[in-house]
């Protein structure tokens, strides 16, 4: 282990509660073993944009509108009851009546519509938002007019454009719900995001930054008593040492599993392993600013060297598959079926080299070290790869989304990331992402003016043929003709747990504890 690690271990672990059965409360204490809590150090899902972020937040803050994570995805009451449409542009919702924050303060209208204000998301007002809020606001919400009460327990949605998924806009981790009062009683925007309050059916403790984020119940939520007394995540970068955990009892469950370590897990027949292909993609991206990579013969030549199915069958043993390209099947009527990525094709990645007049240039890789499970692996494939068609990609392995965000523009080269999909429409992810409020647009990391223009449009039109269409001309823009990506395969999720507790998996990161996903 790495000093950090065992720091993080004498601190956190040693305190560690087991499974335990409390004198005065028979529900379960129980652990969870994560490679990382928070990227942002912080809990306010409007800061903590990532994949471990969609893991903690369902459990202490909740939006209006619920999804079946363990199901098929599909919307579902949450702090909403009932929603309708009014026109293309406006939604209105009925409120959950009864429902109460963590501070004990009754939830109502008032604090919705000052969820989406400037105080909390927005900026303009008296209180400081950081930027990366802002941006992450303007990019989930990029028609957002205004919220206005009309009663305590009624709201409408106002889209300045056109909006045919503006209901599942809802569903996002940015769009939980923060009681005004508590947060306006914060000495700090950062202050309420290092503990905000929410009505999740468990409540933030304590948090401690990269070791533990503890959750307790909140008994008065509205699904009833949670089904246990306290829910504790456990920040333990190796996979061995989440492993160890489990194994030794200090640990209920151990997160992102590699395959090639679930028979040895599921030898011990007190454990098995859970889950599989979710709904995110992992992908690789690349910065047009670096002067090699500005010529698109070159990255469509790095796009033809990476041997997708082979990272599949080595690092995954066949446990996910290869999409057709940065789209879900659950897009429905939207999902392209005869769109496939670029072929593995090591003499096409020649042939458009020395079209290109490559010379052999490095291009830098910032990689973290295990961020996503088989990352490191996955990485060193793809290095050999462009090695045998004469591209000098130098990997840098690197500490934090910090350093691989760092430096001007154009020292940057390619990058990790992935993709998630939780509503069934292109527009919410790739518009988002990779629109002209996308983060990749905002660093002038890769711009394209067509495609900007397609992604407004997909976002906006109520056309559904014609949105077919933009969204074909789209896929075929950012994986083809001027790549802003190389998809390398779904993403899967595996936990490792107890065999004895009764719990599914997500098709999502999202790790539920709720009652409805506790029990027999």
């Amino acid at each position: 282990m790495r000093r950090r690690d065992l720091l993080a271990a004498a601190a956190g672990v040693a305190t560690l509660p087991r499974f335990a059965i409390a004198q005065a409360d028979g529900r379960p204490a129980i652990t969870v073993a994560v490679q990382n809590i928070s990227t942002s150090n912080t809990l306010e899902m409007l800061r903590e944009q990532s994949n471990v972020g969609t893991r903690i937040f369902r459990n202490y803050v909740e939006p209006l509108v619920d999804t079946d994570w363990v199901g098929d995805m599909s919307l579902r009451p949450g702090l909403a009851t009932a929603w309708r449409r009014v026109d293309d542009q406006v939604v209105e919702f009925d409120l959950r009546e009864g429902v109460r924050f963590h501070d004990g303060a009754a939830f109502t209208a008032e604090d919705v519509a000052f969820s989406f204000g400037p105080e909390r998301m927005w900026g303009g007002g008296a209180r400081e938002v950081p930027t990366p809020v802002v941006q992450a606001a303007r990019r989930a919400f990029p028609g957002f007019e205004r919220i206005e009460a009309l009663g305590p327990h009624r709201v409408r949605v106002v889209s300045k454009v056109p909006d045919v998924v503006l209901e599942g806009r809802m569903v996002r981790t940015i769009a939980v719900i923060a009681p005004r009062g508590a947060f306006e009683q914060a000495p700090s925007w950062m202050d309420w995001a290092r503990r905000p309050i929410g009505t999740g059916p468990y409540r933030i403790a304590e948090y401690r930054p990269d070791q533990a984020l503890v959750l307790d119940a909140f008994d008065d939520h509205w699904q009833g008593r949670p089904p246990l007394r306290r829910l504790r995540f456990a920040e333990i970068p190796e996979v061995a040492s989440r492993v160890n955990m489990l194994f030794s009892g200090e640990a209920e469950f151990a997160s992102d599993i590699p395959p090639d370590q679930i028979a040895g897990i599921e030898r011990d027949r007190r454990f098995e392993v859970v889950g599989g292909p979710i709904n995110n993609t992992r992908y690789l991206v690349f910065n047009k600013s670096h002067p090699v990579l500005a010529d698109p013969l070159v990255r469509r030549a790095m796009s033809h060297s990476v041997d997708r199915e082979a990272i599949v069958a080595a690092l995954w043993g066949g446990r996910t598959s290869v999409p057709r390209g940065l789209q879900w099947e659950f897009y429905g009527e939207m999902y392209l079926r005869d769109i496939e990525v670029p072929r593995f094709d090591p003499a096409e990645a020649r042939r458009l080299l020395r079209e290109a007049g490559y010379r052999g240039q490095p291009i830098p890789y910032r990689c973290l070290d295990n961020y996503y499970t088989n990352q490191t692996a996955t990485a060193q494939i793809m290095v050999e790869g462009w090695r045998a068609v004469g591209l000098n990609v130098q990997l840098q392995m690197v500490e934090n989304w910090g350093q691989i965000q760092g430096g001007e523009p154009e020292t940057r080269g390619v990058h990790d990331w992935s993709a998630a999909a939780v509503v069934n429409d292109p527009s919410i992810q790739m518009s988002g992402t990779w629109g002209r409020a996308g983060a990749p647009w905002v660093r002038n990391q890769w711009r394209n003016e067509e495609f900007g223009a397609l992604a407004a449009e997909l976002e906006t039109s109520v056309d559904r043929p014609r949105r077919i269409l933009v969204w074909r001309r789209m896929l075929e823009i950012i994986e083809r003709e001027d790549p802003g990506y190389v998809v390398l395969h779904r993403n899967a999720n595996f936990t490792a747990k107890r065999r004895d507790i009764a719990w599914r998996p997500a098709q999502s990161f999202v790790m539920d504890f709720r009652g409805t996903n506790w029990g027999a």
